[in-house]
């Protein structure tokens, strides 16, 4: 399609343009899969401590241990003796607590970390009521204001951040389609002309559409480029960030960048010629 070479620096700054908001968009979902991972990391690093009695045997210990590993809620599992949790406890208080009591006053225990869904205040209690069924459990215990309150703040985050991308779908949404009525505003008197010497709506659109979806695709693609490079950075400054990223999750949001530039690019597009070919000549002006 032959449009002249004013249009071209046009359409170097509409793609540049649909690029950078698709960028944001991207930065703004990768933070959202990342606070998705990271919230499942918090939860399934919580640890459910199942307390034995004194005289159950370690055989009991392993065989308990044996018929949680099978639970659907287990995702590992280890044994914690006695002698094993007063020296763990012993570095914490910075002292031999045996010295000073005299006895051992801890239990053996086995040590339970769960799936992510199964760690909120109602289903922890209904784990525990499972495990105490158990003659020879003690208790099982685990911290219960972290668990209340991390499940509050992740809650609250998870509501901002998806109130965020929600309004930033919208604001992108909006600019990509003015961006793009704004490109296609120099080509005004090409399309209108070429409807006066007698082509059809189609033949007219056609070019133009093909021109958009180039456009959305190349947009995506830089976008997406922009998009690895600052992962690619966090993850050299924060290594840890790295092991939190969902490959498939971030291939769908890198696809959807593509796939949403070129829709509404096309849209856009399609909109501003239909506009331009039903306004009289002297409206163009």
């Amino acid at each position: 399609m032959a449009t002249g070479k004013k249009a071209k620096p046009t359409y170097f700054n509409a793609i540049m343009g649909v690029a950078l908001v698709l960028f944001l968009l991207g930065v703004l979902g990768w933070l959202l899969i990342n606070g998705r991972a990271l919230s499942r990391a918090f939860k399934e690093d919580l640890e459910v401590n199942v307390d034995f009695h004194d005289n159950t045997s370690d055989e009991n210990v392993k065989r308990m241990q044996s018929i949680l590993d099978k639970q659907p809620f287990v995702r590992s599992s280890r044994i914690i003796t006695k002698e094993e949790a007063i020296k763990m406890e012993s570095e914490v208080e910075g002292g031999n607590i045996i010295d000073f009591l005299g006895y051992n006053p801890l239990f053996t225990s086995v040590s339970l970390k769960l799936h992510e869904e199964y760690v909120n205040k109602d289903s922890l209690a209904k784990v525990r009521q499972f495990i105490l069924q158990s003659n020879v459990v003690r208790d099982v215990t685990w911290p219960n204001v972290v668990v209340d309150t991390m499940n509050s703040n992740l809650r609250k985050i998870g509501y901002i951040l998806g109130s965020i991308s929600v309004l930033l779908l919208i604001v992108v949404i909006f600019l990509i389609d003015n961006t793009v009525r704004l490109a296609m505003f120099s080509n005004r008197f090409i399309i209108k002309t070429m409807q006066m010497v007698g082509a059809t709506r189609s033949f007219i659109t056609r070019p133009f559409d093909q021109r958009a979806f180039l456009n959305g695709l190349i947009s995506g693609i830089v976008a997406v480029i922009g998009l690895w490079a600052v992962m690619s950075f966090a993850g050299a400054q924060l290594p840890a960030l790295a092991s939190l990223n969902d490959p498939s999750l971030l291939a769908i949001l890198m696809l959807g960048m593509v796939v949403l530039g070129i829709f509404i690019s096309m849209i856009s597009t399609h909109r501003s010629v239909v506009k331009y070919l039903k306004m009289h000549v002297d409206d163009l002006y």
